[in-house]
């Protein structure tokens, strides 16, 4: 039986009228598009509240209500997640076929490669070799847990091999690995592949991160006389000083117990590094010399990061002992604090080979070079890394002259119509808008991801700009930031609400550019942002920064929810920025630093010498906060440029960190932890 759909407009702006012959199940799937076209709006509502009613079934376990919500949605473009739902709570019970069918469905989605790894990881659970092998090769982005049990499988036909890579991998790992992983481990160890001494290494390290379950876990396998007691570790960590003191009596220090001192030691430096100095003095006399050279590059480290002064020569007392890249990057920045270049070329150069590649170390190299009057070596260097549009690669463009970003491009849009509105029309890209639309922001980023691994350059773009099209804002950014040749830098720096944003610009006197690149810094723009710590909206205000702020303002009628209004947290947020800006020098940098981290640490991290603003931030002891306002300062010169605003380059920005002054933070002030 045939339908004819005849669809006739009369309002001016539709003169097309359609006629389509339709049969089957394509009729129900005809009308479906049909309706979204007349009363989109409608529909999409009514298909978002089924959905989440399936997932909330899904979520409880109610096999029948899911069931019975899915049957309304056959033929949406979610119907591959409800498929999903409704095979993955019947995983255990469900026959092979029927999860190999799902497995080999031509939809392109995420949802399908979750299922496969579900799957495998029973399959590898219950030692289903055979049926794990066929479809472990179709898994993409496999997980620690699966990749043990692919080797798990694989140790039959190659031990050395396969028992070196769980070696490898159990030495780099700071936690623990998952049961079947640990198998491996045991394997590897019965058989010699993972010797004492790798043993006794991982214990260091487990003790370094201070991780106690995993270093006991370890020390079982070593002799008793090596072995320290597990209440010797926890009594280490409560009340490291205590712990020391036993220790100066004693006649003789078994393994075991210098092993926990060292812990201790470390734990100690952490709070003090002058009191582990001192107990150190004290005991020192049991410990090998390797122990001693081990002691102070910890020392060193924990003094780094506290910018004690005397970190670069604690350093230089760990002599020939190996450090690991933290540790030598702390002593890089230990010397760079104290503008020592000898000692920055010296640090920068001993680094491992991976450390050296990385931009900010190369930058400090070439500073260091040119410093020690090797100008021509240090220019090669800038001249590479001029290329790049991070915060350093800016920094590098500009110590030789080049603009930073000189590449900036538009989209030409208009040019690649036609494949505009084929990846509008893709359903991997209609099925994130709609995740997104309902607030599914896991599903939403996981599908995106997917759907989006293999674009080249144009493609990312043009996603970019569909992103843009649906104000899915963090995707704008996210997706063009991921261009390797063609860089789009209209997109990289979105710059959503400007209208709503110069209000209180204006109020506050505050750039422009700066307000928007912390902004793209704190929340990609999304309102529904929170953090983990509560910190909420465009600006990630914290509810206790935002009470105070309201109370300032004069602001009438503030309620906790109103941190969530567009407005109210515009405003809040500019307050706060001005605030911080004008209570530390109208320093950006100092602002920036402690909207992130408290004005309070941003004023105790100066020294007591003046010092650039780039060493500041290199030297900032929060990894979090040293990353974010490198970003701030870096986004801040780039949305300068797409604003048309008068460039000033990253270098003037960052200025000069006057010295420490023994003043009183103001008691007006809130810290924003």
């Amino acid at each position: 039986m045939r339908l004819m759909l005849f669809c006739k407009f009369s309002a001016p702006r539709f003169h097309a009228q359609c006629v389509r012959k339709l049969s089957g199940a394509g009729v129900i799937l005809a009308v479906l598009q049909f309706s979204i076209l007349l009363f989109p709006q409608q529909v999409y509502a009514n298909q978002d509240t089924d959905f989440m009613a399936a997932r909330d079934a899904f979520r409880v376990g109610d096999v029948t209500r899911l069931d019975r919500i899915t049957a309304k949605l056959k033929h949406t473009l979610l119907e591959p997640y409800l498929a999903y739902y409704q095979l993955r709570l019947r995983l255990t019970t469900a026959n092979h076929n029927i999860i190999q069918q799902f497995l080999a469905r031509n939809d392109d989605t995420q949802i399908i490669n979750q299922m496969r790894a579900e799957w495998l990881r029973m399959l590898g659970e219950h030692q289903q070799w055979e049926l794990f092998a066929a479809e472990y090769v179709e898994l993409k982005d496999p997980d620690i847990e699966l990749t043990c049990y692919d080797w798990q499988m694989q140790l039959t036909h190659n031990a050395t091999d396969m028992l070196h890579k769980v070696r490898d991998l159990w030495l780099t790992s700071n936690k623990e690995l998952p049961k079947n992983c640990m198998s491996l481990v045991n394997a590897a160890h019965a058989n010699g592949t993972i010797t004492v001494a790798d043993i006794g290494i991982h214990i260091r390290r487990a003790l370094e991160g201070s991780n106690i379950a995993l270093s006991m876990q370890l020390t079982k396998t070593l002799p008793k006389s090596s072995m320290p007691a597990e209440s010797a570790l926890r009594s280490a960590a409560k009340n490291p000083a205590r712990y020391l003191a036993q220790l100066t009596s004693g006649d003789k220090v078994h393994a075991g117990q210098r092993i926990a001192a060292i812990f201790a030691l470390q734990y100690l430096a952490k709070q003090s590094p002058q009191l582990a100095y001192e107990q150190w003095g004290k005991i020192s006399s049991h410990f090998s010399a390797e122990e001693h050279s081990y002691f102070y590059g910890w020392l060193g480290f924990e003094a780094a990061r506290k910018h004690d002064e005397r970190a670069v020569e604690w350093y230089k007392a760990a002599g020939d002992s190996p450090l690991t890249d933290l540790q030598l990057a702390w002593r890089t920045r230990a010397a760079l604090r104290a503008q020592n270049w000898p000692e920055i070329l010296h640090s920068a150069t001993n680094m491992s080979f991976a450390q050296q590649q990385e931009t900010v170390w190369k930058y400090w190299k070439a500073r260091a070079l040119r410093a020690l009057g090797q100008p021509n070596e240090a220019t090669i260097i800038f001249t590479e890394l001029s290329e790049k549009h991070d915060f350093y690669g800016q920094l590098a463009a500009e110590e030789i002259g080049k603009m930073p970003a000189a590449g900036m491009i538009s989209t030409d849009v208009q040019a690649n119509q036609d494949e505009l509105a084929a990846l509008r029309t893709q359903p991997g890209i209609q099925r994130v808008i709609a995740l997104y639309r309902m607030g599914l922001r896991t599903e939403a980023a996981k599908e995106w991801a997917w759907v989006t691994r293999d674009f080249n350059d144009t493609q990312l773009l043009l996603a970019a700009e569909i992103a843009r099209e649906h104000k899915m804002h963090d995707y704008v950014i996210n997706t063009a930031d991921r261009t390797v040749q063609n860089h789009d830098f209209n997109m990289r720096f979105h710059a959503p609400y400007r209208d709503a944003m110069q209000q209180h610009i204006l109020t506050y006197r505050l750039e422009e550019a700066w307000v928007y690149g912390l902004m793209r810094q704190e929340s990609r723009f999304v309102s529904q942002a929170i953090s983990v710590a509560g910190a909420a909206g465009f600006m990630q205000i914290m509810p206790a920064t935002a009470r105070w702020a309201a109370q300032k303002i004069g602001m009438k009628n503030y309620r906790k929810e109103s941190i969530h209004e567009m407005d109210t947290n515009l405003k809040l947020g500019t307050y706060y920025m001005k605030n911080m800006l004008s209570s530390l020098d109208n320093s950006p940098v100092l602002a920036s630093a402690a909207y992130n981290a408290g004005p309070n640490r941003a004023r105790r991290w100066r020294a007591k010498n003046a010092m650039e603003g780039a060493i500041y931030i290199e030297t900032i002891p929060f990894d979090e906060t040293r990353n974010y306002v490198k970003k701030v300062m870096s986004n801040t010169v780039h949305y300068a440029r797409v604003f048309g605003h008068s460039p000033m380059q990253l270098k003037q920005r960052l200025g000069i960190v006057e010295a420490v002054v023994d003043v009183a933070a103001d008691a007006n002030l809130v810290i924003q932890q």
